[in-house]
């Protein structure tokens, strides 16, 4: 059996620079935040739409889940000896213009060829636009693995945040089981208060110019039943139980590592509502209180379990 790998967070940042074979420097940086499946977002610079494919592909390959932005930056060196080439077509209808005007206007000078020369588009530099079917392979493998390095970064980053995060999501399980322990110890002393509180109401009931009359009409075992009737209607032992074994699943969710978010989402929900059948369910205080104090700390946990993959 493989190990299990480590808990990865969907928070991470990750950077990767590199050369192309033209000398053109590249920046990659990577950040994801936590989302519900996988939304790549690609700002590639002009030209290099073709490139958005195999870069899905390749982050799909390495990720699950999360918000990821990724930028690419080409850094061009200015090169004095570029070489310039003229564009035949617009050189040849900037000439025509010209000299059509030159006709035109009596005693007008020819067209002089730098003032041609110097028209937007007549000439360009010879680079990318002349570059070989081989040149722009080479380029785009050089551009893909400089991505594929910056996502092997960003799951370093990302499980680095997850181990920081099992810390914590272990940290809260145990506080949630120490407030389900409190809560059971509560629970059982339920049924005496509610015996106790129905005695008191009784007696108080008693008190009055009627009472010798009411007294023989609640004989002591119609009192047990109402009491055990009470104590059925708040009896809290299932969902106690429950939430000890959501518990346990937990725990080994967090051991299982990997892509587990989805799993732990779910099983909050589960969490919360046996907290709140609980909190329904409590006849007293002090019940109602440490019912509370387990639906905060359990809001808590569903709050880092957002960022887990």
């Amino acid at each position: 059996m493989s190990a299990a790998l480590p808990l990865a967070s969907m928070t991470g940042f990750a950077r990767a620079e590199g050369t192309l074979p033209d000398g053109t420097s590249f920046l990659w940086e990577a950040r994801s935040v936590n989302g519900r499946g996988l939304d790549l977002r690609l700002r590639l610079p002009n030209g290099l739409d073709p490139l958005e494919p195999a870069l899905r592909e390749l982050a799909a390959g390495r990720l699950r889940r999360g918000n990821v932005s990724a930028t690419l930056t080409l850094r061009r060196e200015e090169r004095a000896a570029a070489r310039l080439l003229p564009d035949p077509a617009a050189l040849e209808q900037a000439l025509a213009l010209a000299l059509d005007l030159a006709r035109r206007i009596p005693g007008a000078p020819p067209p002089r060829a730098e003032s041609l020369l110097a028209l937007p588009g007549v000439l360009r530099a010879e680079t990318a636009a002349e570059e070989d079917e081989a040149a722009r392979e080479a380029r785009h493998a050089a551009l893909l693995d400089g991505f594929a390095r910056t996502l092997d970064g960003l799951v370093a980053s990302r499980r680095t945040e997850g181990a920081k995060l099992a810390t914590i999501l272990g940290a809260l399980l145990d506080e949630i089981a120490a407030l389900r322990e409190a809560a059971a110890a509560i629970a059982a002393s339920q049924p005496e208060a509610q015996q106790a509180r129905l005695r008191a109401q009784l007696a108080a009931l008693l008190e009055g110019a009627d009472g010798a009359a009411l007294a023989r009409r609640v004989p002591e075992d119609r009192l047990a039943a109402e009491v055990a009737l009470l104590a059925t209607r708040s009896d809290v032992r299932e969902e106690l139980d429950r939430l000890g074994a959501h518990i346990d699943q937990a725990r080994a969710l967090l051991r299982a590592g990997e892509a587990v978010g989805r799993k732990l989402d779910f099983l909050v929900q589960e969490f919360a509502r046996e907290a709140n059948t609980l909190c329904a369910k409590s006849a007293t205080t002090a019940l109602t209180r440490t019912g509370l104090d387990l639906k905060a700390a359990i809001e808590r946990l569903r709050e880092q379990v957002a960022n887990v993959e």
